[in-house]
């Protein structure tokens, strides 16, 4: 009978959430869900000096926000707890202890010094540095009575015999390497504590994790992994080395380089929800052109054999349309109650909100275009009658005085402002009878009471949420330039 698969998602809180590190935790819990099994959080904090206050809780919100809920974890307990690595301290070195009576490691006494001449050593030739530890030759009741008396120590891992050793690779298939060049990492440091790479294995194991997935850069250190889940007679794990998520050819998504976090992402503008879809799709590809995914859909269509070997671009233009699929995919309710509240605070001019909602909904792909594209509503921009000259709209400060003032007259007239409708039989009547044609009318219009080359929506729905008294100010000042102009 086949083991229930179990991933786990095992992030050092450090800080932001990294776009790769949010990438891998959407793989594991692909993998997982894909097969009905369970996705597992552990937070990793043995390395204390890198600690990030407020980290952890990143971690929990990010993972909620984009809709990754744990099966276990430490806010949520489970079989296999502790799920924090600082709470599971005491035991590792219990099992270093145990590798060590296995023959798969040993006590080793060799002083700072003593590496670092073989460093030197290793350089001077030109050659990579891999430490050829003498300790692994001294007997075992040697070693433990020099424990026993006091002496510091490290655990290292040993390697024994020569020749290759190889693994199987879900991505990049069988993986052969040379005893040679593994050095005898360190698995318990002098102060008690563990070794990344040691805790992982322990904690993986006690678990009982079935897929590791995790960045290629592992890759040469698996089979270091390996020696150690044999020398205990422990089965191995399913491995999925996964390429990283590069900013360009040849630099990785770095956030000390200033590229952008999930909350960055968020920050800007962009919903999780389109985020989580666009990183599926770095170093993954459905069987199908399909873009669009929600997570139901992934956890469908996700397989692993469809994981690239190639590195992937992170491309913020495709994350930009692809967000502004997501926006133009809601109801107007849906985006009005997204966006109401930046709404609030971006207008305080008396307008009805919904219809500017409506009126940015096909034109927006972040969030944060949302201020600057409102903007005019609050205050009319100064702003240069070069503007009025529109060679695709064929205007001229002529045509565009014509216009103002047709314009300006008609809808001084218009006793019904009460919907949109009305405002726009208007101005499209009036393009006939002054024989123009409705750019030559509207694009002057809407510079009058914008101020602006681009704006959500065109010069009627603007006008109707504007109000009468405000269009109509803002085209007689439009005319006053007009004219100040062409009277020079």
């Amino acid at each position: 009978m086949a083991k229930r698969v179990r991933t786990r998602f095992a992030p050092s809180p450090t800080g932001y959430m990294h776009i790769g590190n949010l990438r891998t935790a959407l793989f594991e819990y692909l993998i997982a869900k894909h097969e009905g099994g369970d996705f597992i959080l552990r937070i990793e904090d043995t390395d204390q000096g890198r600690l990030v206050e407020g980290a952890t809780d990143i971690i929990y919100d990010t993972l909620k926000t984009v809709g990754l809920q744990h099966d276990e974890g430490p806010d949520i307990g489970g079989d296999h707890g502790p799920y924090v690595q600082s709470q599971r301290l005491p035991m590792y070195k219990k099992y270093a202890e145990e590798l060590v009576e296995l023959g798969g490691a040993h006590y080793c006494f060799c002083s700072e010094e003593e590496i670092e001449r073989q460093r030197k050593e290793a350089d001077s030739l030109g050659i990579s540095f891999k430490y050829d530890d003498p300790c692994k030759h001294i007997s075992l009741e040697e070693a433990k009575a020099r424990v026993a008396a006091g002496e510091p120590y490290v655990i290292r891992q040993t390697i024994k015999g020569d020749g290759e050793t190889y693994f199987d690779d879900e991505v990049y298939g069988r993986i052969e390497v040379d005893k040679d060049v593994l050095d005898e990492q360190i698995l318990i440091k002098s102060d008690g504590f563990p070794t990344y790479n040691f805790a992982n294995i322990i904690d993986d194991h006690q678990m009982e994790i079935t897929h590791v997935v995790r960045g290629n850069e592992y890759l040469s250190s698996t089979p270091k992994y390996n020696l150690i889940y044999q020398a205990y007679g422990w089965d191995i794990p399913t491995y999925v080395h996964v390429p990283p998520v590069m900013k360009d050819e040849h630099h990785k998504l770095s956030k000390r380089n200033g590229d952008a976090s999930f909350q960055d992402l968020v920050a800007k503008g962009y919903l999780p929800q389109a985020i989580l879809n666009y990183i599926a799709l770095l170093g993954w590809s459905p069987e199908t052109e399909q873009e669009i995914y929600t997570l139901d859909e992934l956890i469908k269509e996700f397989k692993i054999s469809r994981i690239s070997k190639s590195p992937a671009i992170f491309d913020i233009d495709k994350l930009t349309w692809m967000n502004g699929v997501y926006l133009r995919n809601m109801s107007l309710e849906e985006f009005y109650d997204l966006i109401k509240d930046i709404l609030k605070d971006s207008i305080h001019r008396e307008v009805d909100l919904l219809t500017v909602a409506k009126i940015l909904q096909p034109r927006i792909d972040t969030l944060a275009q949302i201020k600057e594209s409102v903007d005019f509503i609050d205050t009319l921009p100064e702003y240069d009658t070069a503007m009025y000259v529109h060679k695709k709209m064929k205007t001229t400060p002529e045509i565009a005085l014509k216009a103002l003032q047709a314009a300006r007259s008609a809808l001084a007239d218009l006793q019904d402002w009460s919907s949109e409708e009305s405002v726009h039989e208007l101005l499209m009547a009036l393009p006939k009878q002054l024989e123009m044609k409705n750019g030559q009318l509207l694009w002057p219009v809407r510079t009058a009471i914008t101020g602006k080359q681009f704006t959500p929506g065109g010069a009627i729905e603007i006008a109707y949420i504007l109000g009468k008294e405000e269009t109509l100010a803002r085209i007689d000042k439009g005319i006053e330039k007009l004219e100040a102009e062409l009277n020079q």
